[in-house]
């Protein structure tokens, strides 16, 4: 008997968290297809930008992703566009709950959408080849500094100064 109420609880508590499960809270995640980059490029003209691609799989994005939610909080002077661009399909749930767990719930969130990924790469920088983590820091006056692998928070921070700097 008291296995049976016991995995009747562990049943109960599984089918709470069914995968699927959708709760009225979660963070829109916008499909990332052809044609998005610049609607990003147009929706954020003249205002400083960090736009950070990373990915549920991806090791160095799940230690960056807490610092650049910290960086946001900090920063809210700034756009902040977060991008999955996983080549694994179908991790929206997972996407979510990274973002909200660094976060990143209130930042712009994308992911991307579409079965021909290297033509999403492509249409953002034709010499990109995928890797991830990469920062686009976006200028007021449409510069674009590329960050390579993990983005220093003292870097965005001394990037930030020029922004204030140059600022009109």
């Amino acid at each position: 008997m008291r296995r049976l109420l016991l995995a009747a609880i562990f049943l109960v508590a599984c089918l709470g968290a069914a995968p699927g499960a959708e709760t009225p809270s979660e963070l829109t995640l916008k499909p990332f297809v052809r044609g998005s980059w610049q609607d990003v490029l147009r929706s954020h003209a003249g205002r400083p930008t960090l736009v950070h691609f990373w990915g549920v799989t991806c090791g160095p994005c799940k230690v960056e992703l807490p610092l650049l939610g910290q960086f946001m909080k900090d920063h809210s002077e700034i756009d902040v566009v977060m991008i999955s661009a996983d080549l694994v399909p179908n991790l929206d749930r997972a996407t979510r709950a990274m973002l909200e767990k660094a976060g990143l719930g209130s930042a712009e969130n994308w992911i991307f959408s579409d079965g021909f990924v290297e033509r999403l790469r492509f249409e953002i920088d034709p010499a990109w080849q995928g890797d991830i983590p990469r920062t686009l820091l976006i200028g007021r006056d449409g510069t674009v500094t590329t960050i390579e692998g993990s983005a220093e928070i003292p870097d965005l921070e001394k990037w930030l100064i020029q922004q204030k700097a140059t600022k009109k």
